[in-house]
């Protein structure tokens, strides 16, 4: 089953999942768990690079200090939790090759009429890479590994009219503690955070130094996430932890702080202005302005003079 290691290869089903795995079929066709403590599942057969169709929770025992944050290991050697969302692309390199532990793999149609369905693509974890895993104490990972095991009860026992409210719950409930104890992991790590943070304003101020901008146009936090090797969603998260502001309205405020300066100090007309800070148009540079200041760029620079 393996495939050009360039082209992902696309698991559709769970059922075909499993096969590749050599588990018996799962006794849901939409929701499965199976547990690889005792590292017995044959991985060989799993696409180098791969795609699903379904979401998919995985708690790795042993990370072995194998991975890193920005430029720096981390600090937990306990394991920790992994997040994809459906149709992202994973590889074998993604991480450090110990495939023990749980994974908990869910169809987003056995979702459909709970809130969760649309709930859960606002957790932003399921937007970050391998090397951004949520890292758990022992305590955390006791309550993470209860959970896992509470929907694997469940699915072992008969089903019935309840079953998938049960499992729903407890789904939502992972995914509720998984967020806390990120915004934890955010906390333990600022000092890293905050190196970050800065290493982030010095690529801006380069940015944003004579006609980078006009050249090379806006920053996007895509630009940003690729200098810092974090991926957008959780450099976004992470700046948001430690600022209240994403990434986004950080390059916005840094737009904003320059256009006042050339404002208050040059003669340049708004549309040359504009142009210097990256906008293709002098009317986006202006609703951007009077969005953030409630005043357009002509009455800041009147209000100066």
């Amino acid at each position: 089953m393996k495939k050009d290691k360039n082209i992902p290869y696309h698991y559709n089903s769970l059922t075909e999942l499993h096969r590749m795995l050599g588990l018996p079929k799962p006794l849901h066709p939409l929701i499965s768990f199976f547990d690889n403590t005792n590292k017995k599942i044959d991985y060989s057969n799993i696409a180098d690079v791969r795609t699903s169709a379904f979401y998919k929770i995985s708690y790795k025992s042993n990370l072995s200090g194998q991975l890193k944050y920005g430029q720096h290991y981390y600090d937990f050697d306990e394991g920790g939790l992994f997040f994809v969302s459906p149709n992202q692309v994973t590889a074998n390199s993604d991480n450090n090759g110990d495939q023990s532990g749980y994974t908990l793999l869910i169809h987003p149609d056995f979702l459909l009429t709970y809130p969760l369905a649309n709930k859960i693509k606002q957790y932003g974890f399921f937007g970050y890479s391998a090397d951004e895993a949520l890292h758990l104490s022992d305590k955390e990972k006791d309550t993470i590994i209860s959970i896992f095991k509470n929907i694997d009860e469940e699915l072992q026992s008969r089903i019935d009219d309840f079953s998938q409210d049960v499992m729903i719950s407890q789904i939502e409930t992972l995914l509720n503690y998984s967020n806390r104890f990120y915004k934890r992991q955010f906390i333990t790590r600022k000092q890293v955070n905050n190196d970050l943070l800065q290493k982030m304003e010095k690529i801006l101020d380069e940015l944003f130094k004579d006609e980078n901008l006009a050249i090379q146009g806006i920053p996007t936090v895509q630009y940003l996430s690729e200098g810092l090797h974090l991926s957008p969603s959780y450099l976004s998260d992470m700046l948001r932890s430690l600022t209240g502001q994403n990434v986004q309205q950080h390059i916005q405020n840094k737009i904003i702080e320059k256009a006042k300066e050339k404002l208050s100090t040059s003669d340049l007309s708004i549309s040359e202005i504009a142009y210097e800070l990256g906008f293709e148009y002098s009317q986006s540079f202006s609703r951007l302005f009077k969005a953030k200041t409630n005043q357009s760029p002509l009455e800041f620079r009147s209000s100066f003079n």
